[in-house]
């Protein structure tokens, strides 16, 4: 009878070659202290909606002014397109496309900038690695996205064009982000930790740090004898490096397509991440991702590997399994890991210690969203199909599992201590204008362009000497919903990824990482927030479909007092 097992003593031999070569993974289940409220602001808790693959021009370009065209359509639907008005009271002052006068025909990219459409919603995917996003720089000149990182032909029927690199949405179609942005809080000065894909924007959101990288045979579960290219940059000499791409991570039975065919290289971290830093505290936190939740097993060797199976189809009808595992960065470490995907044992366990170890299915927060069980830091992964990545997701489908999700919290009774924070992982290579000083160098000849390498040259510091690192990197999208956000605000205040890690850090008193994470240089979030005031007793429910207004209550009183059912105050 094959073990229900990932290859137990083969992840103890790759711990213990992590623990030879210096870095030590913290054993998992560590104990809990006992559990704490204890916070520095009124916010009691943080969610974070993380999606995928979206530069701050690609859904902001021309915020606030939509151009509300006549006969449109939303892809899959084929609905009429939503109309958006801006506020009066909207700032004049935000750092768009439009308000760059870099449209058509001032644009100095060789393609210039083009609105697509609410029936383009499903695009090719850009290529968003970390060297191409560099060379699309062009030494800060920003002018070479066409060049460098534009794919614009792929099957239907995803949408491509010549230079869709340059390719932007406006409130016809991002309309929920928009309707977001005109009632609480917005940043248009907020970057990617580093340049590169999925999952170093992903570790960087719990961990600052890409670094403390190894490669790892997948049906071995050992350390492979010379680092993985791919999984692992700049190794020393026992074979930690730092990760630029996106590797499956060691710890997940659902990695690398579930091992079949020709497995490739997995990736297991060192150091700690955010989690361990509130398990230390005994604050409850729960990463909730769609498809979590696994369909049967499977043997390889002798060994069941638990399946994530599961698929939905996008507007334009592209099928995609739900579950990515290199958008998990909490299953790259030991210590955070839920190799199995065990269900929690009870609804009581959820954001608490147990075989879950805080790793679930997003069905696991809808069933807490509304109780005293809910946890003070959820971390929210939609399913592939609704995350916004270009490709096989869209706008339209993303904003129903942002939008949804968002309903449900306002609804809830933790409402009145919660801030949202919406923010992404990377920018898919989608073509930004904005660019900020390099602030953590990197001069690998092998993988840093000119404009990173100049950074070092000038003398630039590369935090803890770790290569491979260079950022920010592009513009990203943040968002703040909470009694206590501004309202119809935007805010310059230069953030990135990390930023949100530190907030967490700082509101239940967690300390710093240490070890070159980048949470020691990531600017704060409070400028986003009134903590001054009493909190404000407006909420914005919106129709997941379309994101337009449903309702927009006002609630007086008592801090008690939450939007209820269908958005009314109770």
């Amino acid at each position: 009878m094959p073990k229900f097992s990932m290859r137990t003593a083969a992840v103890t031999s790759a711990l213990a070659l992590a623990a030879a070569s210096g870095g030590a993974i913290a054993a998992a289940l560590p104990a809990q202290a006992a559990t704490t409220n204890t916070t520095t602001t009124p916010i009691k808790h943080v969610v974070v909606i993380f999606g995928e693959n979206v530069s701050f021009d690609h859904y902001f370009a021309t915020y606030p002014n939509a151009a509300n065209t006549a006969g449109e359509t939303i892809q899959g639907s084929g609905a009429p397109a939503s109309s958006f008005t801006a506020a009066p009271n909207t700032p004049k002052k935000i750092n768009t496309l439009a308000g760059a006068n870099l449209l058509a025909p001032n644009n100095p990219n060789s393609v210039q900038p083009m609105r697509l459409t609410p029936s383009q919603a499903v695009t090719c995917d850009q290529d968003h690695a970390y060297t191409p996003e560099q060379k699309a720089y062009n030494g800060g000149l920003l002018n070479k996205f066409v060049q460098y990182t534009s794919t614009d032909s792929c099957s239907a029927p995803q949408y491509g064009t010549a230079g869709l690199t340059m390719g932007y949405y406006d409130g016809n179609t991002v309309t929920g982000m928009w309707n977001y942005a005109q009632h609480f809080a917005m940043s248009d000065n907020s970057y990617d930790d580093e340049f590169g894909p999925s999952t170093p924007g992903a570790l960087n959101l719990v961990s600052g740090q890409t670094h403390g990288v190894t490669s790892i045979d997948a049906l071995t579960g050992k350390q492979t004898s010379a680092p993985d290219s791919y999984t692992v940059k700049s190794p020393n000499a026992q074979g930690v490096g730092t990760v630029t791409g996106d590797p499956d991570p060691a710890y997940d039975d659902c990695s690398d397509n579930s091992r079949n065919g020709s497995p490739n290289a997995l990736a297991s971290m060192q150091g700690k991440n955010v989690g361990d830093m509130l398990n230390a505290k005994g604050v409850s936190w729960g990463w909730f991702q769609g498809g979590f939740a696994t369909q049967g097993t499977k043997t390889i060797s002798g060994t069941s590997y638990a399946q994530c199976s599961v698929t939905h189809t996008n507007v334009a009808g592209t099928s995609s399994r739900d579950y990515s595992p290199h958008h998990n960065p909490f299953q790259y470490y030991a210590s955070t890991a839920n190799p199995h995907h065990l269900a929690p044992a009870s609804d009581a366990e959820i954001g608490h210690n147990g075989q879950a170890n805080h790793q679930y299915d997003t069905t696991d927060f809808d069933k807490v969203v509304n109780t005293d069980n809910m946890p003070a830091v959820s971390f929210l992964k939609a399913p592939e199909y609704q995350d916004g990545h270009a490709s096989y997701s869209d706008p339209i489908d993303e904003q129903q599992f942002v939008v949804n999700e968002i309903n449900a919290i306002q609804k809830s009774k933790n409402w009145d201590s919660t801030a949202i924070v919406l923010a992404y992982d990377d920018s898919d290579g989608w073509y930004d204008h904005a660019s900020t000083p390099v602030t953590n160098a990197s001069n690998d000849p092998a993988n840093d362009a000119a404009w990173c390498q100049n950074a070092a040259k000038s003398g630039t510091p590369t935090l803890g000497g770790y290569q491979d690192r260079c950022g920010p990197g592009q513009r990203l999208p943040m968002l703040v919903i909470s009694p206590y956000a501004k309202s119809n605000f935007v805010d310059h205040t230069q953030t990135q990824q990390s930023s949100i890690l530190r907030f967490i850090e700082d509101n239940w008193s967690l300390g710093r990482l240490g070890d070159g994470s980048f949470d020691q240089l990531a600017g704060s979030l409070g400028n986003m927030f009134n903590f001054n005031a009493e909190p404000r007793r407006d909420g914005l429910i919106l129709n997941p479909a379309n994101g337009q207004v449903v309702q927009a209550a006002y609630c007086s009183g008592n801090s008690g007092q939450h939007l209820g059912q269908g958005g009314s105050c109770s």
